[in-house]
């Protein structure tokens, strides 16, 4: 799947003051990437803040993104949970003629075994011929995919087409590249590990700190994807203190503080989450002065 290879961004929902979307800033996001280099647009993932987002907000964000993204790129939306009826349900009903892909996340909090990811997956896979790129990220979901179920489930579903792999463990990609089916997709959920996944045989990200600075994130993705080590690790080493900084505290509170001081959007989020601390924020003010 072509269209998957690159640099993908974990798209924020920018609120005003009064935490409602912000549709202007929406656009300005979107556009803003898309003339810098990114390569696909994620809607409506966890940096998406999508568990607080409402069905009513949700429909407003695609359309929103939709016309803002005027068929320039591919677009991804995020559909997922623990309760595998619901998620086949949407997938049933809702709209996805503008969609190319989707991504699902992994089942949190219920500790499925690996034969429940597994089944989970399937029915989805079923539910739908839309691509369906995985999402393992262990830390939020409190269960690891295994490889082993990740390529079981790339070997017998061909619309089940990349996973998105944020285990922060390099050997678990290793083990994804080793033994991926020749067309399955590796893509890297970790923005410190993505340039080094790139270079190891991964298609490229799903970034969060990448809709910041989508020229730069996007050249180094790039570099990996052709072998350029030194050139990719040149821009690596720049990015590493702002990619520690938005993953600090907590997810997107660092990325919007990092979007307030580039004039893009707010850094309003929706409880349970807050604002960045006055110390963090200094810290990503004065990188951005300094980038």
């Amino acid at each position: 799947m072509q269209k998957f290879i690159g640099t993908g961004v974990a798209l924020v929902t920018p609120f005003r003051d009064d935490l409602t979307v912000d549709v202007v800033a929406l656009t300005k996001l979107v556009n803003f990437n898309i003339e810098n280099g990114t390569n696909y647009l994620v809607i409506n993932g966890t940096t998406g803040e999508s568990g607080t987002i409402t069905e009513d907000e949700k429909l407003l964000i695609i359309d929103v993104i939709v016309k803002a993204n005027n068929k320039r790129v591919p677009l991804v939306l995020g559909v997922g949970g623990n309760n595998t009826l619901s998620v086949v349900n949407e997938l049933k009903t809702r709209d996805l003629s503008e969609i190319d892909g989707i991504l699902s996340v992994a089942p949190y909090y219920s500790k499925p075994t690996q034969e429940g990811f597994y089944q989970h997956y399937k029915a989805i896979a079923e539910a739908t011929d839309k691509p369906i790129i995985l999402y393992n990220v262990p830390g939020r979901t409190a269960k690891n995919m295994e490889p082993s179920t990740t390529i079981r489930l790339a070997n017998d579903f061909s619309n089940i087409v990349a996973v998105k792999e944020a285990g922060n463990n390099q050997q678990q990609y290793n083990t994804l590249l080793k033994n991926k089916p020749a067309n399955f997709l590796i893509i890297s959920g970790d923005d410190d590990l993505a340039l080094g996944v790139a270079l190891a045989g991964g298609s490229g990200v799903i970034s969060v700190i990448g809709q910041a600075f989508p020229r730069e994130f996007s050249t180094m993705i790039n570099h990996g994807l052709e072998g350029n080590n030194k050139e990719g690790y040149a821009i690596h080493f720049k990015m590493m203190d702002i990619i520690d900084y938005i993953f600090e505290e907590n997810n997107p509170a660092g990325i919007k503080t990092v979007l307030q001081e580039l004039d893009i959007c707010s850094n309003n989020v929706r409880l349970p989450l807050v604002k960045a601390s006055t110390a963090l924020e200094t810290k990503i003010k004065k990188f951005v002065e300094n980038f």
